[in-house]
C-alpha cells in the first residue's frame, strides 16, 4: 500500500534554481529510511520531496511517533509539517480529547495499523534569503502518555546552496506623450472597364469593402479611440495609355473616398487621396519572385528609362507569351487600393484600469503601461511574465519590448524564449547584461563574463556587482 502526501502552499512551477539532487539515502533514523530525496528551489518556493520507507518501524499501542523534516541554518529554522503515527490507544486518546495531532493543523496523522509500507512526502514553503546554505535534517520525536517525549533521534538528510541566479535589470519603457498607431492593408475594388463608379455587389466588392470597413470598424467602435486620417491610394495595371490610367486611378480612388465619407459620415478632411497611375513596382516584385521565361530581360526592361507607355509596348512586343501571362495572372492584383488607418488612443493612468485594458484590448496599451502591470507582480511568476510575453507579441520588433520578456524567460528559465527575444533586443548595455545574466543560468561563464564587461565598459553599474559575484564564485579565470 502506498499513499502521497501533499502538504502544498500554493506551488508555483517558476522553473529549478537550485537543490540538492534526487538521491538514494538508507536508514536515516531508527525505524526509518529515506529513498528519492530531493531539495530544490522554485522560484519563489523551496521544495521537498522524498518518499519515507516505515516498514522497519514499530509503534506500541500507547506511544507515537512524529516524523519531522527541520530546515536549519545557524540560529534560523523551520519545522516542515510532520507524519504522525499513533498507536491505537494514543490514536483514540487524542480523538477522544479533540486534540487532534501532536504538531498541528498540517500534520499527517497515521495510526500504526493502518500506515502504508512508503509515505511519498511533497511539501513547498516560500524562500527565505537565510535558506541559502541551510540543512534539513529528519527528525524522530517519541511520545508517550501525558504528551511526553521519551526519546529522539535526528539525522542529516541534505543542505541547500543557492545557484548563481544574477539580479536581472528590466528597462522601463518612456511613457508616449500621444499614442499614435495605424492598421493597414490592400483592397482589390473592381470596377466596369473604362469606369470609376463603385458598384459593390460587382463581383468581390462586398468583400474588398469589407476589408476597409472591418479595419476602420476595428478602431472606430472603441470609445478610447479617435480615428485621425483614412488614407487611400489608388493603383492601377498599366496596359492602357499612361494618361487615361491616371484619369482611372484618380476617379476611382475619390469613388472610394466618397463611398467610406458617405457610409461613416466623415468631415472631408479625414480621408486623404493619392494615386499611383501604374503600378510597375508591383509588377517588378512579381517578375523578380517568378520563374517566368526571359526573367531577366523582362526586369530590365522595367528598370529603363522609357516612358511607361512605350516600356509597356516593348514587353508586349518582344515576349508576347509571356506579357499575356502576366495580363492574366499578374494585371489583376496591379489594380488595387492600398489603405491606412491613423489613430490616437487616450493613455491610462490608474493601474487597475491597465489591467481590464489588457485582458480585452492589449493593442491599446503603451509599453511604459506594460510595464505598469508588470510591477505589480511578483517577478518570475506566471502572471509577471505573460505581461511581458503580451508586450513583445504587440510591439515584437521594440528593442525594449524584446529586452524584457528575455529577462522574463531568463527568470523563468526558458532560455530558448530567452535567446529568440535577445536577438532582437539590440546592442544597449542591458541587453549585453541580459545575454551575460542567460550565459551564467546556462552555466557559460566565460561568455557571461565577456558579455558582463561589455555591459560594464558601457558603463551599467549592476553589471560592475554581477561580475564580482561570478569572480568571488571562482566561475571567472
Amino acid at each position: 500500500m502506498k499513499r502521497t502526501i501533499f502538504i502544498l502552499v500554493a506551488l508555483l512551477g517558476l522553473g529549478s534554481m537550485s537543490g540538492v539532487a534526487a538521491q538514494k539515502v538508507k536508514d536515516i533514523i531508527p525505524g526509518v529510511s529515506i529513498n528519492h530525496f530531493k531539495m530544490e528551489r522554485n522560484g519563489k518556493y523551496l521544495t521537498v520531496e522524498m518518499s519515507v520507507n516505515l516498514t522497519a518501524l514499530n509503534v506500541e499501542a500507547n506511544r507515537a511517533v512524529l516524523l519531522t523534516p527541520r530546515l536549519v541554518n545557524g540560529t534560523d529554522s523551520l519545522d516542515l509539517p510532520s507524519i504522525g503515527i499513533y498507536g491505537r490507544k494514543r490514536y483514540y486518546y487524542y480523538v477522544r480529547n479533540g486534540i487532534g495531532s501532536i504538531s498541528g493543523t498540517n500534520e499527517a496523522i497515521w495510526q500504526a495499523s493502518k500506515i502504508p509500507n512508503n509515505i511519498d512526502y511533497h511539501n513547498s514553503i516560500i524562500y527565505k534569503e537565510w535558506m541559502d546554505g541551510a540543512t534539513l535534517k529528519f527528525h524522530r520525536s517519541d511520545w508517550g502518555c501525558c504528551h511526553e517525549i521519551l526519546a529522539e533521534y535526528e539525522n542529516l538528510l541534505g543542505q541547500h546552496n543557492e545557484t548563481f541566479f544574477p539580479e536581472l535589470v528590466f528597462v522601463r519603457p518612456e511613457a508616449e506623450l500621444m499614442k499614435s498607431r495605424s492598421l493597414s492593408g490592400s483592397a482589390f475594388i473592381d470596377f466596369p472597364v473604362n469606369k470609376t463608379v463603385i458598384y459593390p455587389e460587382y463581383r468581390r466588392n462586398t468583400v474588398e469593402l469589407g476589408k476597409i470597413e472591418a479595419t476602420i470598424d476595428s478602431v472606430r467602435n472603441d470609445k478610447d479611440v479617435s480615428i485621425i486620417s483614412v488614407w487611400l491610394k489608388g493603383y492601377a495595371s498599366p496596359e492602357s495609355p499612361y494618361t487615361h490610367n491616371r484619369d482611372l486611378a484618380i476617379g476611382r480612388t475619390e469613388s472610394l473616398k466618397e463611398h467610406i465619407r458617405r457610409l461613416y459620415n466623415f468631415a472631408d478632411d479625414i480621408i486623404v487621396t493619392e494615386h499611383e497611375p501604374e503600378d510597375w513596382e508591383g509588377l517588378r516584385r512579381y517578375v523578380e519572385s517568378s520563374n517566368i521565361n526571359h526573367r531577366a530581360e523582362i526586369l530590365e526592361m522595367i528598370d529603363s528609362d522609357l516612358e511607361p507607355d512605350a516600356k509597356e509596348a516593348k514587353i508586349k512586343r518582344t515576349y508576347p507569351e509571356e506579357y499575356r501571362f502576366l495580363l492574366q495572372h499578374c494585371y489583376p492584383a496591379l489594380r488595387h487600393t492600398d489603405y491606412r488607418i491613423d489613430y490616437n488612443i487616450r493613455s491610462y493612468n490608474d493601474v487597475e484600469e491597465i489591467k481590464r485594458v489588457l485582458k480585452e484590448r492589449p493593442q491599446n496599451l503603451s509599453l511604459n503601461e506594460f510595464y505598469l502591470v508588470a510591477s505589480t507582480h511578483e517577478p518570475g511568476t506566471t502572471e509577471f511574465t505573460d505581461v511581458f510575453e503580451t508586450a513583445v507579441r504587440m510591439f515584437p520588433n521594440d528593442k525594449i519590448a524584446n529586452l524584457n520578456a528575455a529577462n522574463a524567460a531568463i527568470r523563468q528559465d526558458d532560455h530558448k524564449a530567452a535567446r529568440r527575444y535577445l536577438d532582437k533586443a539590440g546592442d544597449s548595455a542591458e541587453a549585453a547584461y541580459a545575454r551575460g545574466a542567460l550565459a551564467i543560468r546556462e552555466k557559460d561563464y566565460k561568455t557571461a563574463a565577456m558579455y558582463l564587461g561589455k555591459a560594464r565598459k558601457m558603463g551599467l553599474e549592476k553589471a560592475v556587482t554581477t561580475l564580482a559575484e561570478l569572480t568571488e564564485r571562482g566561475y571567472t579565470e
